[in-house]
């Protein structure tokens, strides 16, 4: 009997070996550690605000004050949530429009005070659902990206795990964007950019390798100013090392926004964003 011929794998099976989603992988990964640890791990006298005066209080989205290295800031961060219980607490950390209005709430102290922002991002996107829309999602975003955009405190944003789409920016608007090495950022998941291109979410991985949204990706495009190393194999294998690592970025984003004024500040941010996505490079008369 002859032997029978290997069948070559499809695009989606060999697109498994590519880094990018490999990376992917790693920032949904269970056991990785999530905004809440780096809450433990880098700050003290934390004292979490509740509710956004509209409407409730989401759990999706930990904010309040804090202090780090005894200097007081405002802290924002996106939670997931560890076990089932949890995970429907924080909405998997989807967050709805209240807790966009919360996050601004804090935001919005944070200038009044001269005190610096910090704001940990970690979610698939903004919750999609009816409620959400009915509720103001869509303005809520756009509202946080505006106002972002003109505060008049030091913003720094770290991407700790997943950055998706309007979920994500919507916090995202900083002096300073960092992400963790193996983080992602983009417009859309991967599953859900496969779904629309080839109406096949099996390749994801063909989808994160295009849609450039890694840490590497990213840094090399100009689009966020610096990576946060993490341990081999991911920060889950050594989350003290990972929380440590992140503090040490912190510490010199703040060092270096410290001596600019508020105007300073926004025409800093103005200029960052305003830069993206710029491709030209001589003016053609």
């Amino acid at each position: 009997m002859a032997d029978e011929k290997q069948q070559p794998r499809s695009n989606a099976d060999t697109s498994l070996d590519n880094p990018s989603y490999r990376r992917v992988q790693l920032a949904r990964h269970p056991k990785r550690p999530h905004s809440q640890d780096y809450i433990d791990g880098l700050f003290t006298d934390f004292e979490e605000l509740h509710g956004d005066r509209f409407f409730g209080d989401d759990k999706s989205i930990v904010a309040g004050m804090a202090r780090f290295h005894d200097k007081p800031v405002m802290l924002i961060a996106q939670q997931k949530g560890r076990d089932t219980k949890e995970k429907l607490l924080r909405n998997f950390g989807m967050p709805k429009p209240e807790g966009y209005r919360k996050a601004m709430r804090v935001m919005q102290l944070a200038s009044k005070f001269n005190k610096p922002v910090i704001t940990l991002i970690d979610t698939p996107g903004a919750y999609p659902g009816i409620d959400a829309e009915e509720r103001g999602q869509a303005e809520a975003i756009a509202f946080n990206l505006r106002e972002m955009s003109r505060l008049r405190s030091p913003i720094i944003t770290v991407v700790v795990g997943e950055g998706g789409s309007g979920g994500a920016l919507a916090l995202g608007v900083g002096n300073r964007v960092y992400m963790l090495e193996n983080a992602y950022y983009s417009v859309i998941t991967p599953e859900s950019c496969a779904a629309i291109i080839w109406r096949d979410a099996k390749k994801a991985p063909l989808a994160a390798e295009a849609l450039k949204m890694t840490a590497d990706d990213l840094f090399a495009m100009k689009l966020i100013d610096g990576i946060v190393p993490e341990p081999e194999g991911g920060a889950q294998q050594d989350p003290d090392s990972a929380i440590a690592a992140l503090g040490r970025t912190l510490q010199s984003a703040l060092d270096e926004l410290a001596h600019l004024s508020p105007e300073q500040l926004i025409e800093q941010r103005y200029d960052k964003f305003r830069q993206m996505g710029n491709y030209f490079t001589e003016v053609l008369l």
